[in-house]
């Protein structure tokens, strides 16, 4: 559906949809091995003793974030892999992760949407860069279906 939306609605030419498309399932999940993780952490830190406005957390966690978010899988459930990944290197506690599966579909929702838009939102402005992007298509006042 992402690349039928990017092609279809928007005016991105096909081989920018794909690869934008099959970006976004693998590396490029900023919901779920970015966001996340990196809110969790900010959230425990002071329950564990740590100022999570220092410099020194804020660029730990951002490279612990970037590193381990590139094996993350876009399943359902990976954003919390992603979370123990991180708040075990930075050693927090991780139990706070056990709380939130009770919740952990409605979180999922908004990480798989941020996850989406963001695919798309990369194969438009990466079309656009390389002037493959379709202006009719774009401009066009009603949504194609099918």
């Amino acid at each position: 559906m992402t690349i039928k939306t990017q092609t279809k609605d928007l005016g991105v030419s096909e081989g920018i949809a794909n690869f934008a498309g099959s970006f976004g399932l693998s590396i490029g999940q900023n919901g779920c091995a970015g966001i996340y993780p990196a809110m969790l952490a900010v959230m425990v830190a002071p329950a564990a003793g740590v100022d999570p406005t220092s410099f020194s957390f804020i660029i730990t966690l951002i490279l612990v974030v970037m590193i381990s978010s590139f094996g993350i899988a876009g399943v359902g459930g990976g954003a919390t892999f992603a979370a123990l990944i991180v708040l075990s290197v930075m050693n927090l506690p991780i139990a706070i992760v056990g709380l939130l599966i009770s919740v952990e579909p409605l979180i999922d929702m908004g990480r798989t949407a941020l996850n989406v838009s963001g695919a798309i939102t990369a194969g438009v402005l990466t079309s656009k860069a390389t002037d493959e992007f379709n202006h009719e298509v774009y401009k066009q006042p009603d949504i194609v279906e099918a």
